[in-house]
């Protein structure tokens, strides 16, 4: 059945030039937004304009010194906020839009004017602290979302599926005395940023309610699909969210430059499909993604579109019959470490 899926995209996001050197580079979403003009993307997706995020719904995370800090770069030529992570003079109103559109997005998809959705943004956003910028991420969108969902359209229990190949430092401290936020990441262990192992599991009233899965490189499409369907999707069912985030980074595929992982388009279609048949069973389908990283060009458009078909109903991916390839030893390795830590917290296992 075809879905209504929004799409987040802009010209504004192609206006952060973050440096020389800087894998972050505009030809990133410049692939992406070219694969939407193929005959078979066309006519399919339904366009947002992106909205400009205002102050109030910055701070709903960041500290208002750091959201000054950054509107301080507006204007001016490349300054350095960390060692790799840089602001030239439209990176602000980037951040901005990109923040905006994804509370668009989810405010959409929350009225049921829309499925679901994805934003198409840059920066990205998961590493991002309350008042530090990391990893070429300014503002944090997925935590914003989660929060101004909380706050703003009064939704009670939010899910975060990270599945970038670095761990979402920043959203999972947002939200790790959190019982009403579920932050599930499965990351390549000993990347940047170096957090995110087995035993984080949130803190007083949050705990059990961080999940982090930390594999080592040459996990594929049938490993990640398995860790959803077997790990993720009992835990996801017995929380039961109102809404569904994804922080969807791409440089798992296995072209990409900077890990180790062996996934390709339709293992990413895979994870879809299995987040989808969460979303139908527990929020009426309501999910919304948010670009974070891929950065060989050709695998993230590949990739999104993927996502993209099987998110519009396009596509429908057999995700038992692709999870039932996956290598038993690497699979058991996770399902194993992931009881230890989490079986006093989800008593079903």
């Amino acid at each position: 059945m075809a879905l209504k899926t929004g799409i987040v995209k802009g010209d504004i996001f192609l206006k952060h030039i973050p440096g020389d050197g800087s894998p972050d580079t505009p030809k990133r979403l410049k692939s992406i937004y070219s694969m939407l003009n193929d005959l078979d993307m066309q006519d399919v997706f339904i366009d947002i304009l992106p909205k400009k995020a205002e102050k109030e719904d910055i701070i709903l995370f960041h500290s208002l010194e750091y959201f000054e800090k950054i509107a301080e770069t507006k204007g001016k030529e490349l300054i350095a906020l960390t060692a790799d992570t840089h602001a030239c003079e439209d990176t602000f109103d980037a951040a901005l839009y990109a923040t905006g559109g994804l509370l668009k997005a989810i405010s959409l998809v929350a009225a049921k004017k829309l499925d679901n959705a994805f934003a198409l943004i840059r920066p990205p956003g998961h590493h991002a602290e309350k008042s530090r910028a990391m990893g070429y991420c300014l503002f944090n969108h997925v935590a914003l979302g989660a929060m101004f969902a909380q706050k703003v359209l009064k939704l009670g229990r939010i899910l975060i599926i990270d599945w970038d190949i670095h761990h979402g430092n920043g959203t999972q401290h947002a939200f790790e005395r959190d019982p009403n936020v579920l932050f599930f990441s499965v990351h390549q262990a000993g990347l940047f940023p170096g957090t995110g192992i087995f035993t984080e599991t949130g803190l007083g009233p949050g705990e059990g309610y961080t999940i982090n899965l930390p594999i080592p490189k040459g996990y594929g499409d049938a490993e990640y699909v398995s860790i959803f369907e077997h790990l993720l999707a009992p835990v996801a069912e017995h929380f039961a969210p109102e809404l569904i985030l994804v922080s969807a980074g791409f440089d798992t595929h296995k072209d990409d430059p900077m890990g180790g992982m062996l996934m390709t388009a339709e293992g990413f279609a895979g994870m879809t499909a299995s987040i989808k048949r969460i979303a139908d069973k527990v929020c009426g389908g309501k999910m919304v993604y948010s670009l974070e990283g891929g950065y060989n060009c050709d695998a993230l458009s590949g990739a999104v579109k993927a996502v993209l078909k099987e998110m519009a109903g396009i596509t429908c991916c057999d995700v038992s019959a692709m999870a039932a390839k996956a290598d038993n030893k690497k699979k058991d390795f996770v399902v194993r470490r992931y009881i230890e830590v989490h079986r006093h917290l989800w008593n079903f296992f």
